[in-house]
């Protein structure tokens, strides 16, 4: 699939066939976090991919019961690292670890929309409930939940701007 076309197609799934994530699919999503840019190259970024079941209901719980993300067989959640981050001082922990992290989401998503698999960019949650449940370091700040699986849905593309609208040409 080429981006265009995944770009394009990608969707926000929340609701997922229970079906297994093949190993081969999960390294493909791996590698995808992995090669994002970062900046200075620092990648500080880290994700902890969940299958257990108790502990995705812990998500759940901590993502104000959004039930949908235990549907999911894989559920990643994607963490700044702010000891990496603090490289560039305080925009590198307040900004550029969560830029870090973003690039890194997006390209796991498109890759498993090429892949036939759904996602979706979980935001609302209690940062200390995840990190409590994941047992997190205290340097990761858990920055998304992206539940990730076989789409039980296909939904329709939502209304975009058109270019013209997003046009701020400086002239």
């Amino acid at each position: 699939m080429d981006v265009m076309t995944a770009i394009k197609n990608r969707r926000s799934i929340r609701r997922f066939l229970n079906k297994e994530i093949p190993k081969d699919a999960i390294d493909v999503l791996k590698d995808t976090l992995i090669w994002a840019p970062s900046a200075g190259n620092l990648q500080s970024r880290r994700f902890y991919f969940v299958f257990n079941n108790d502990v995705k209901k812990r998500i759940v719980d901590a993502a104000l019961h959004q039930t949908f993300i235990l549907q999911a067989p894989l559920v990643v959640i994607a963490c700044a690292d702010l000891l990496i981050g603090r490289s560039y001082g305080s925009r590198g922990e307040e900004l550029y670890s969560i830029q870090d992290v973003a690039c890194s989401v997006e390209n796991m998503m498109l890759a498993a929309n090429s892949l036939g698999l759904g996602s979706v960019w979980v935001g609302a949650f209690h940062e200390d409930e995840i990190a409590k449940a994941l047992e997190m370091p205290p340097n990761l700040r858990p920055v998304a939940i992206v539940p990730v699986g076989y789409p039980a849905h296909s939904p329709s593309p939502p209304r975009r701007l058109d270019k013209d609208e997003i046009d701020m040409e400086v002239r």
